[in-house]
């Protein structure tokens, strides 16, 4: 039986095409929050992570009333190395609103989200936002959508989809381009005409799917997920129904329904809703909470396989153990591990060194932002560059492709095209509007985009759009040359001098203000040749007389170039690793001890 009286949708859209402003209007307008009530941009962003990097990161839910009716929603990030996020979003939902910006139509990550809403046999709402902007081709967006559902295989019932036309950031949806709105109401009632209730029965033995966790400092763990059939009271028992194992006369601590922004304790909760529960231990994500004496498991999410791996060590520089507060192999397993817990798309398994943990995730971006939420939780570590994980089949190695988009300026297509090919890069497609500047699509290995963001930042001078998404396997594609410049190497501990500094203009570019402290085997910047260099840092200019000593000020140094920690992951090679801390981000050699690194690089070359 369908609850008319709920509604579960989500919101799913590219990278910035305007997500989370939309939840704040409907929020707004829903009268979740009271007239006077001042709440900040982008509420649903609430990591600051989220703030700063302008994304969504973690899928969230809110729940707004319209009409005597609870419509539940679920903002989904746009970016495809959370994909795990948006797949067990996806699961709480009978709809989608997929949001499409009126200037820069469907985009490369609109194609992942989209695609994954459609294998669920999804009603569609499509959303074209950003009317207001003054370069707005509508018209042109609504063709590249319907183009895009035939290229993904939509059926002729999911191609038939109505269109709502908004500025998010106004409050306003309207059903046509030539009326006029003043809120977005529009908006909601398709939603209610368009998108059914949940199939669910609240007669029905209960059956509740985990989807996500979180934690409370009262109540500890929080399960929540969508009640499929069943009530869910506190004074009954039911089972735990895990991967291996069911466990009988488990109780509840809490219950709760979802308003606004807002967990509400409650005593009961019915079918169809999505809700959360606290109380039972050991609960993980794709466990089914069911009745006690007959439990009836649902199908476990089931999510896309990582393809990248980066192996997180306990730090052992000279300077472990001053500037975090977690930093010992138990810390970072137990933190590992708690990951593990909520987030689907992560696997961490051991290696032969009790201080080694791999971590796999489905991007350098899933992983940098594990990274930096440890590093701002205290935790000291330090990562290795990334790899892709292969596949064998037949005999084969299989390693996986990425499809790539790129929006660049007109001159830079001969410079871009020919990095991309020495990466083992295709073009598949090229499109030159006339407007200065070029869209090209390639097929590439995932290895070959590893350090390459950053490259192309440079060569675009910043001017260039990159996107970028899973594409399967595809046979071993043989060497792909990474970096091709070495590293500038500290050989002694000290304070980075100016006149040392000024010393290392002609051979590179350092990554250290004047006067930081160093450790020998600690990297120092970019030389401009392929060999390492290892150089005295701390080296004082001898002073022979007073003129001597001033005669440096004359001399401009060059300001060195900053990493971010994105940035570092993305500029170290195989033999180096990136230290992490609270306050600093360091580049080192794995090795640090300057003779043993010459030693084991003759062994291998006369090995070779």
């Amino acid at each position: 039986m369908r609850k008319e009286n709920f509604r579960n949708i989500a919101i799913i859209a590219h990278v910035d095409h305007g997500k989370t402003t939309l939840v704040d209007g409907l929020l707004r307008q829903s009268g979740t929050f009271q007239e006077h009530q001042e709440i900040e941009e982008r509420v649903m962003d609430s990591m600051d992570l989220e703030k700063e990097r302008g994304i969504t990161i973690t899928a969230k839910n809110t729940a707004v009333n319209y009409k005597n009716i609870k419509i539940n929603i679920m903002d989904t990030p746009g970016h495809a190395d959370f994909g795990g996020e948006v797949e067990r979003s996806l699961n709480l939902v009978d709809g989608a609103l997929l949001l499409v910006d009126s200037s820069e139509g469907p985009l490369p990550q609109t194609r992942f989200v989209l695609k994954k809403a459609l294998d669920k046999d999804l009603p569609i709402i499509l959303v074209i936002n950003k009317i207001d902007r003054s370069d707005a081709r509508v018209e042109e967006v609504v063709n590249e959508v319907y183009d895009l559902f035939i290229d993904l295989d939509a059926t002729e019932e999911q191609i038939e989809f109505p269109i709502i036309y908004t500025n998010a950031k106004e409050g306003i949806a309207q059903f046509s381009l030539d009326e006029s709105s003043s809120s977005l109401e529009p908006l909601f009632d398709t939603i209610l005409k368009e998108i059914k209730g949940p199939i669910a029965d609240d007669s029905k033995d209960a059956q509740f799917l985990i989807t996500s966790l979180d934690y409370d400092s009262y109540v500890g763990q929080v399960a929540i997920g969508r009640l499929n059939n069943g009530r869910l009271r506190m004074s009954e028992s039911y089972s735990l129904c895990s991967e291996n194992s069911i466990e009988h006369n488990q109780k509840f601590s809490a219950l709760y329904t979802f308003e606004g922004l807002n967990r509400i304790q409650v005593d009961e909760l019915e079918a169809g809703d999505i809700i959360a529960v606290a109380g039972i231990d050991g609960i993980t994500i794709g466990d089914t909470v069911a009745n006690n004496e007959n439990p009836k498991p649902l199908p476990r999410i089931e999510v896309d396989e990582p393809t990248v791996s980066m192996l997180f060590y306990v730090n052992d520089s000279p300077f472990a153990g001053k500037e975090g507060k977690y930093l010992t192999t138990r810390h970072i397993k137990e933190r590992l591990n708690k990951e593990i817990l909520s987030n689907v798309s992560i696997q961490v398994l051991d290696t032969q060194r009790t201080d080694v943990f791999e971590v796999r995730g489905r991007g350098e971006l899933q992983m940098a932002v594990l990274i930096e939420t440890m590093r701002r939780e205290g935790y000291e570590l330090m990562v290795s560059k990334p790899k892709v994980i292969t596949k064998e089949e037949n005999g084969k190695t299989l390693e996986p492709m990425e499809k790539v988009f790129l929006d660049i300026p007109e001159d830079k297509v001969g410079t871009i095209t020919e990095k991309l090919s020495t990466r083992k890069g295709r073009m598949t497609n090229l499109q030159n509007h006339g407007s200065g500047r070029v869209n090209m699509e390639f097929s590439i290995p995932s290895r070959g985009l590893i350090g390459f963001r950053s490259q192309f930042l440079t060569d675009t001078q910043g001017a260039g759009i990159m996107n970028k998404l899973f594409d399967g396997y595809a046979p071993w594609f043989g060497m792909i040359p990474q970096r091709n410049s070495g590293a500038i190497v500290a050989d002694r501990a000290g304070k980075v001098t100016t006149y040392a500094s000024i010393g290392m203009a002609d051979r590179g570019e350092l990554f250290l203000d004047v006067g930081k402290e160093v450790y020998p085997g600690m990297i120092l910047g970019e030389r401009n040749r392929p060999e390492d260099l290892n150089v005295n840092i701390t080296k004082e200019k001898k002073l022979t007389n007073m003129r001597a000593s001033g005669s440096d000020n004359t001399v401009n140094l060059r300001p060195p170039k900053r990493l971010s920690l994105d940035q570092s992951i993305e500029f170290i090679a195989e033999d180096e690793l990136v230290e992490i801390t609270p306050e600093s981000i360091r580049l080192r050699k794995m090795e640090l001890d300057q003779n043993k690194r010459m030693a084991a690089r003759k062994k291998e070359k006369y090995a070779g």
